[in-house]
């Protein structure tokens, strides 16, 4: 019970993820904002809202192990699981200074949650300056962004759509992302008790991975279309908001406590992984299936590392 509750629950927030994004997006073009605003803000936080409505119920429900390793773990996913998978089907090359300055500001976001992490809590005002950064990066990647990107060239973009389907879909995912969250903590929990792992543990891994599958499944799209900038920038942003969104909103509604086992091995962990992506995307170094490769299997190794040891 407790596995099928954890396996529907990822998958209710799949769809529902995937019906908000479309929503939001059809809902943005009827209003006619440019498409560079919408790929930076109404994409990009729905991708992330699986990720924030965990957050903030495992942090409600006194499991702020649960919160924090559902960020840490989804990072670390995304680099090396969702970055692996598409260099494995298609070897990717990336060129350009938007994907440059936005792993720098990838990275600055890290190290601002760094800092209020190993100090042992986020707090309220932290997560509001947080907060603050996330809104200061989107204004500059905005002005700094590409103009000529048309509507079109958006997944899942269909600002034609009659109203009542756009509603219906913001209805859905509205809902359903709640229920999904509540069904995956429950059942994460229960397997957490079953096999005695702890929350951390759960949080890193299953809970990690299930609200990680919208990322995978777009960047693995991006990947066979031949499109290495959304693959990879799929994972940029969505690390970006992880971090400064994520964490940010859940500590302003319930400050968190970051356990030790976190501050010394899994948040260093992440900044490690994260760091490993400036070959292929300061230095444009070929990102090709041996990477992919390594990169899976530098994941496998870290999750059964996490199963065994998170939370001590």
């Amino acid at each position: 019970m407790n596995l099928l509750m954890t396996v529907g629950g990822a998958l209710i927030l799949m769809i529902a993820g995937d019906l908000l994004v479309r929503g939001a997006i059809g809902l943005s073009l009827k209003f006619g904002l440019s498409a560079t605003l919408i790929s930076l803000t109404v994409v990009a936080l729905g991708t992330s809202a699986p990720e924030l409505v965990i957050s903030i119920e495992a942090a409600l429900g006194g499991s702020p192990d649960i919160a924090i390793g559902n960020v840490v773990g989804s990072n670390i996913a995304n680099v090396l699981l969702i970055v692996g998978v598409p260099a494995i089907i298609m070897a990717m090359n990336v060129e350009g200074h938007e994907m440059r300055r936005n792993f720098v500001l990838m990275m600055l976001a890290t190290a601002l949650f760094c800092g209020f992490a190993l100090t042992g809590g986020i707090g309220r005002l932290a997560g509001i300056t947080m907060l603050a950064a996330l809104v200061a990066m989107i204004a500059y990647s905005y002005v700094k962004s590409d103009p000529n990107i048309t509507p079109d060239e958006l997944d899942g973009a269909d600002g034609s759509a009659p109203g009542w389907k756009i509603g219906a879909w913001l209805a859905v995912g509205v809902v359903g992302l709640p229920i999904g969250a509540h069904f995956l903590i429950e059942g994460a929990r229960g397997i957490a008790l079953t096999f005695g792992l702890s929350e951390a543990a759960i949080g890193l891994t299953v809970v990690a991975l299930g609200t990680s599958l919208p990322e995978l499944a777009a960047s693995t799209a991006a990947a066979f279309r031949g499109r290495a900038d959304v693959a990879l920038g799929n994972v940029l942003g969505s690390n970006m908001l992880n971090l400064l969104v994520v964490v940010g909103a859940t500590a302003v509604i319930a400050p968190l406590e970051v356990a030790a086992g976190f501050r010394s091995v899994d948040i260093p962990i992440m900044v490690v992984v994260s760091l490993l992506l400036a070959p292929f995307l300061i230095w444009q170094v070929k990102l090709g299936r041996r990477a992919g490769t390594a990169f899976l299997l530098m994941y496998a190794g870290y999750a059964v590392f996490a199963l065994g040891n998170a939370g001590a």
